[in-house]
Formats: C-alpha cells, structure tokens, sequence
C-alpha cells in the first residue's frame, strides 16, 4: 500500500474482491462547473456508476493524501472551495508536501488510479494538443500520461476547444489505440462529430475489455481512449459550437490567458454564452460516460477472472 493513498473502504474491498471500480476526476467538481451543478452531477455520476455495478472511487488530493474514493461531504467541500488547486502530474508533490486541496485532471486521476490498482476511469473529455501549439507548444499532459499509464480512458472524445486533429496524430505517434464506441466518426465532446474518422470502432463494452486485455497482456503499457459520442438529444452541432470557440479564444486571448487555466476559461466562457446549452450536453456526457464506463469495468473484471 502506497502511504500516500487513502483509498475508501468501499473501493479497497472492491478491488480486494476483482469487482469492478470506475475511477472519476475531480476537476469536474473545482473547476469545471458552477456550484451547485458541480456537486450535484459528481455525486449523481457516483450514482450511475453504481446503477451500473460498479464502485465509484472520484480521486483529489487533501491533507498530504491521494483519496480514492470521496464521501458526499468531500464532495461538496470541493465543490464550494474557492482555493482549490488545479493538479495535473507535475503538481503532484507540491500540493501533497504542501497539504493543498487538490482537483485531479485526466493526467493525475489516472495516475493515482492506476498506483490504486483501478483499470477505468471516466472522464468529460480529454485534453490534447492546443490550437496554435505550433508557436505556444501548448500540449497536455493527458496525452503523455496516456502513453505510460495502463488506464482504460472513457471520454466524450477530445474537448472542441482544441486541435483534435493534430491530438489524433499525437496519440498515434504515441502508441495509444484511440476506439470510438458505436460510430465510425470521431466526436468531439459537445458533438457527436468532429470531422475526423476513428481510428477504431467498437461497439460493446465486451469487445472493449477484450481489447483491453490483450494490449496489457501483450505487455503494451499505456492507455486506452475509449470515445463514447454524447446522446444525440443533447448534442451542440459541431458547426455552430465551432463559432463559441472562436468568441472563446478571442476572449482568452485578449485577457492574456495562459497555461492551465485556458481549458476552464474556455468552458466556462462557452457555457455562458450558449445559455447553459454546453454545461448541459457536459452533464449528459459524463452521465453517459459514466454508465458507459460502468459496463466496461464489469466486462474487464470478468475477463480476468477468467484467467
């Protein structure tokens, strides 16, 4: 046992018994919403994992520790805290040394995920390459982690806010199979489309824990990037929310916005001027990648029993 991991009971005895967990991040709760909508769609995404059979384990950092697993108190503490750090790999020991309130990105949620002994994680939507990377060399951290943590990523796809086609060459260059559930183009978070095919399609939770299976027992280290399309009944056309990116850069822009706080100046600004159409296809995808994630996670568990 890492002695940095608090892992919740609920999840330790999961994990002790093979039965599937489905980690969730915490910047979704500090930084990707407003309160109360932020704790009330973490604590229902809890919710859907389990309806699903799964244990849900939603990771942060507090008191000098790695929590896997957050109780609805935690929640709402993150919820409503104004001075909640935004942690991506590199911020790691700081905050932990430090004993800051954490919110884990995709990058250290998977991290601490996999130190935990979990295979899924269910998140809004990943980040990539940045549009203009080519003079500001903007690239998330996701992508690198993604290359060396052997976590199952279940995603809307990659944000819109950046450029998903020069993210799509990176995970190639990378070695991380990059699958989309059930359709053959590519989504891109608010959208069912990007524009871009999938480099893979599958269509079943079980062909998906099979895939997974045999990448790591080929000893291919590294993620999987699960694209599951928002429901088409809450979908923002890629067309018409390509025009709010745009005002959204230009803001960010013009108030010099930089590093890791341009994604969530980039949502928010977005949620604020489709009046509220974004916040609610981000809710409806992390719902549906929760329930999405669920099914895989309990494919995976079975799939190594049969071991």
């Amino acid at each position: 046992m890492n002695s940095f991991l608090e892992i919740h009971p609920q999840v330790q005895l999961a994990l002790q018994e093979g039965r599937p967990v489905v980690a969730l991040e915490s910047t979704i709760i500090s930084h990707g919403m407003p309160y109360p909508q932020n704790v009330e769609t973490a604590l229902a995404v809890e919710e859907v994992v389990r309806d699903g059979g799964a244990v849900p384990a939603t990771i942060a950092i507090m008191n000098g520790k790695c929590y896997v697993g957050l109780t609805a108190e935690q929640v709402e503490l993150f919820g409503k805290a104004r001075d909640v750090w935004k942690v991506s790999l590199r911020d790691i020991p700081y905050v932990l040394t430090q004993n800051k309130a954490g919110a884990t990105t995709v990058a250290a949620t998977m991290r601490i995920a996999s130190m935990a002994g979990i295979a899924v994680f269910v998140t809004g939507g990943i980040g990539g390459v940045h549009r203009g990377a080519e003079n500001s060399m903007d690239i998330s951290a996701d992508l690198t982690e993604m290359a060396q943590t052997s976590v199952a990523v279940v995603s809307a796809g990659v944000k819109s806010i950046l450029d998903i086609g020069l993210t799509l060459e990176y995970l190639e260059t990378k070695g991380i199979p990059v699958v989309t559930m059930g359709q053959d183009a590519f989504p891109s978070f608010y959208s069912r489309e990007s524009g871009y095919e999938t480099p893979l399609r599958l269509d079943t939770a079980a062909a998906v824990a099979a895939l997974l299976h045999s990448k790591w027992q080929l000893g291919l280290e590294g993620a999987v990037l699960i694209a599951n399309p928002v429901p088409a009944q809450y979908e923002v056309p890629a067309s018409q929310m390509e025009a709010h990116i745009q005002q959204a850069l230009q803001a960010a822009a013009q108030q010099q916005v930089k590093g890791k706080e341009v994604t969530p100046f980039l949502l928010q600004y977005i949620a604020a001027h489709t009046k509220g159409e974004s916040l609610a296809a981000n809710i409806a995808l992390i719902k549906h990648n929760a329930r999405t994630g669920a099914e895989i996670a309990k494919a995976y568990a079975a799939v190594k029993k049969l071991i």
